[in-house]
């Protein structure tokens, strides 16, 4: 389909008329089906692409026209000539019954009243059901990176493009990963370690970059003579525009625009425990305590987030976090109905012997106050799934999309 080019600040009737050239090119060859009765089509498709995106499920159900257009490239090329966007959370859940990965994005329900107000909505899984794959976002994708499957280590990456819920092949990096460390910086995929070098081809490709404009791959010089080379990464992070890789003890911080390497402090590896995420630089995870802090790296040092604690379980073992529209929002699992605390906030770990775990989910507004002090306010926080016990969140991340509010 032929992209269109419309100036910011287009009024309604060039938007109007750049959507109608859009329709009568892709559309030449049949009649399209009428999507409101009594409207041109152009108009129709104008109002439609104006509604919020958790709207669409209970609009596909009005006819199929409409469920057509929820999925067609010209309605995203319409969206796009607004220049609007809206992120959304994405999640893997590795559901027990299946031992399966299963993909879900969480809705905002409000023109469904006898529903809850968010909820999670299934999308279509990865072709490859690989375990311990790293996963970044570039603009309308979610990129999941190597992995393993039956303990064999893989190359292969696989890219969910969020506008459409459809997977695409994306071409395989030049060695195979596990648990590697990733970040995008200036729109480009860097991956770091998740190999054992043992030869000279790990050894040289111990770090590449991929460019999702060219789909092509390159290795990064990570010649250093401090550089940790450890098998296994459980965390990264980008801040500030450098890619921070964490072992199992101490890590690395490479910075692509200088194509420097450096070691990370020691009061970074001391508290950083596994999964995070960084809202206005500053990065968030749970800490030995069970409690939510945060690392400003031009402080140098950890700060309670404070104001949460009473509406929040304490994680001692952590929690799934993500930047979502510059809001720290926290998933985590926690046995059914009745079988945790009464307020619904339990630790996760229950008494009875439910079949069901539900998945809770609380976004959080967080605000430094001076210097010292980092203060959150939880805005909502409600079960958003229910699953079978034992099943177990894997990823989460935020992917922005073009929408309106």
């Amino acid at each position: 389909m032929r992209m269109l080019q419309v100036t910011a600040g287009a009024p309604p009737n060039s938007l109007m008329s750049a959507t109608a050239t859009a329709t009568a090119t892709s559309s030449a060859p049949q009649e399209q089906p009428i999507l409101i009765p009594s409207l041109p089509n152009d108009i129709a498709l104008n109002i439609l692409a104006r509604l919020p995106r958790s709207h669409h499920p209970l609009l596909s159900l009005v006819s199929k026209p409409f469920r057509s257009v929820f999925s067609s490239p010209l309605f995203y090329t319409t969206r796009s000539l607004l220049r609007c966007s809206q992120p959304f959370l994405y999640l893997s859940i590795r559901i027990s019954t299946t031992s399966s990965l299963h993909w879900f994005t969480l809705y905002h329900n409000s023109p469904n009243p006898t529903k809850p107000p968010y909820f999670l909505v299934p999308v279509p899984p990865t072709p490859s059901p690989l375990l311990g794959s790293a996963l970044v976002a570039v603009g309308p994708k979610i990129y999941v990176i190597g992995g393993c499957l039956k303990d064999v280590p893989s190359s292969h990456v696989w890219a969910l493009d969020c506008r459409f819920h459809t997977w695409e092949s994306v071409p395989n990096m030049r060695i195979s990963r596990e648990f590697a460390a990733a970040g995008v910086v200036d729109d480009k995929i860097y991956v770091i370690g998740g190999c054992v070098v043992d030869t000279w081809a790990r050894s040289k490709n111990w770090a590449e970059a991929y460019d999702p404009k060219t789909r092509t791959w390159e290795s990064v010089d990570s010649a250093h003579d401090n550089l940790l080379r450890e098998k296994w990464m459980h965390a990264s992070a980008v801040i500030d525009n450098r890619i921070y890789a964490m072992a199992d003890r101490n890590g690395v911080v490479y910075e692509p625009r200088t194509k420097k390497w450096d070691s990370v402090g020691s009061e970074l590896d001391l508290g950083w425990r596994g999964r995070a995420c960084v809202v206005d630089e500053v990065l968030y995870c749970y800490d030995f305590l069970g409690k939510i802090r945060g690392f400003d790296v031009g402080k140098g040092f950890w700060k309670e987030l404070r104001g949460v604690d009473k509406e929040l379980p304490r994680f001692l073992a952590g929690a799934t976090m993500a930047n979502v529209g510059g809001k720290l929002v926290v998933v985590w699992e926690k046995k059914g109905s009745g079988i945790g605390n009464e307020n619904g906030n339990g630790d996760g770990k229950g008494k009875g012997k439910g079949k069901e775990m539900e998945i809770w989910c609380a976004e959080i507004e967080v605000e430094k106050k001076g210097d010292e002090e980092l203060w959150g306010k939880i805005k909502w926080c409600d079960v958003v799934h229910k699953v079978p016990i034992r099943s177990t969140i894997v990823h989460c991340l935020a992917v922005t999309l073009l929408n309106l509010p």
